[in-house]
Formats: C-alpha cells, sequence, structure tokens
C-alpha cells in the first residue's frame, strides 16, 4: 500500500506538467465554441426559416457524429485535401466545433426562457434587432446559460483526452508515457482521474462562486 502511495507522489510532478497543454486544449476549443454558437444562436433563433436551418443543420451533424470520428476527419482527413494541421491545433479545432453545437443550444434554450415582453419592450424603445439582441437578449442569456455552460467546460475537459490519441502531449497521454515505462497502469490511470477530478471540481465550485454573483434577481433555476 505505502508503495503504491509512493509510486503515486513519484509521478504526480510529470502527470501536472500534461495540464497546461489540458487546459490549453479545454480554454481555446471552449472559446472557439463560444465565439461561434454567439453567431449560431440568434440566426436560429430571430431569422427566418429558410436562413434558420443552416444553424440547426450544423447542430444536428456535430452532436449526432461521435466526436472521435470528427476528431480523426480533421486530423487525418483534411490532409489529403492539402489541408494539415498540427495535432494540437487539429485538437483544438475539433473540440472547438463539437463544443458550438452543445452551446448553441444552451444560448437558445437560455433565449427562450426570457419574457416576450422584454423584446417588446426593448422594439417599442426604437432598438433594431440586433440591438435587442446585443444589449437586452445576450447579457441574460448568458446569465442563465452559466451553469450549462460550466457543465460543458467541464464535459469538454474530460473529452479533452481524445487528443492524446492524435499524439497532443497532454494529462492523459503523459499517463500513457508512463505505462509504457512502469508497466504500473493502475497506479498511473488513478493519478490521472485524481487530477482530473480536481481541475472538474475546482471549475466548478469557482463557477458557483460568479454564479452567485450573475444571478439575475428574481429569476431561479429550475433543478
Amino acid at each position: 500500500m505505502l508503495d503504491t502511495l509512493f509510486f503515486i507522489a513519484s509521478i504526480i510532478p510529470f502527470l501536472i506538467q500534461g495540464i497546461s497543454v489540458t487546459l490549453q486544449v479545454t480554454l481555446f476549443a471552449f472559446a472557439i465554441g463560444l465565439a461561434l454558437a454567439s453567431l449560431l444562436t440568434p440566426i436560429r433563433v430571430f431569422a427566418p426559416v429558410l436562413l434558420s436551418w443552416l444553424p440547426r443543420t450544423y447542430v444536428e451533424l456535430f452532436r449526432g457524429t461521435p466526436l472521435l470520428v470528427q476528431l480523426f476527419l480533421i486530423y487525418f482527413g483534411l490532409p489529403s485535401k492539402g489541408i494539415k494541421l498540427d495535432a494540437l491545433t487539429a485538437g483544438i479545432l475539433a473540440l472547438g466545433l463539437n463544443s458550438a453545437a452543445y452551446q448553441a443550444e444552451i444560448f437558445r434554450a437560455s433565449i427562450k426562457g426570457i419574457p416576450e415582453s422584454q423584446f417588446l419592450a426593448a422594439e417599442s424603445l426604437g432598438m433594431s434587432r440586433l440591438q435587442v439582441y446585443r444589449y437586452v437578449v445576450f447579457p441574460q442569456a448568458f446569465r442563465i446559460a452559466l451553469p450549462a455552460l460550466v457543465n460543458e467546460f467541464v464535459t469538454l475537459m474530460k473529452e479533452s483526452s481524445l487528443v492524446a490519441i492524435i499524439g497532443v502531449a497532454e494529462l492523459t497521454r503523459r499517463g500513457e508515457y508512463l505505462v509504457a515505462y512502469t508497466f504500473r497502469a493502475l497506479e498511473v490511470y488513478i493519478a490521472v482521474a485524481m487530477l482530473y477530478l480536481v481541475l472538474c471540481l475546482t471549475f466548478s465550485q469557482g463557477a458557483k462562486i460568479l454564479e452567485k454573483k450573475l444571478k439575475i434577481p428574481g429569476y431561479e433555476r429550475s433543478s
């Protein structure tokens, strides 16, 4: 037992070096997803039917196909068309495009939770549709969506382990290096799981504090 604990303690510093890559992949992918979702959502919610099918198709496509297949299409498929990306860039892009579909649905549901009277009041003040979205809808939708966005971020952090398959030296990949070197898979992957758990719990607790500060007065999220 003590030997196992000492071994896990000895490999933690090596694994921690992969956390920075895991966070880099997660943060950049989430930012890509957030930017795309901010474009897709207003088109789907406010645009005519002839245009709204575009974001709806995007969402269904990325939610309805495995993330691993999407990663392989970008990393292994694009080079056949002359577009070659390094493993880190391909991993971030695949995760970001996938996350955009889920974030778009989160924002769409949040916008639906805003009373229709606020849209009418803003338009009666002479605000354009773009101004209504920018100054009235989006700030409230973001606050309402925050808990779900945090869940998506944590999910994305765990899904970032998939980029180990294409050679990105993040947390999981470093665990694979140790397994190949020490042949102690159980202890190594326990340590990897513990570090993921610490990361996810840290961000979740931080988000709860932020959620309380940004809470909309009078709005209660159903459990």
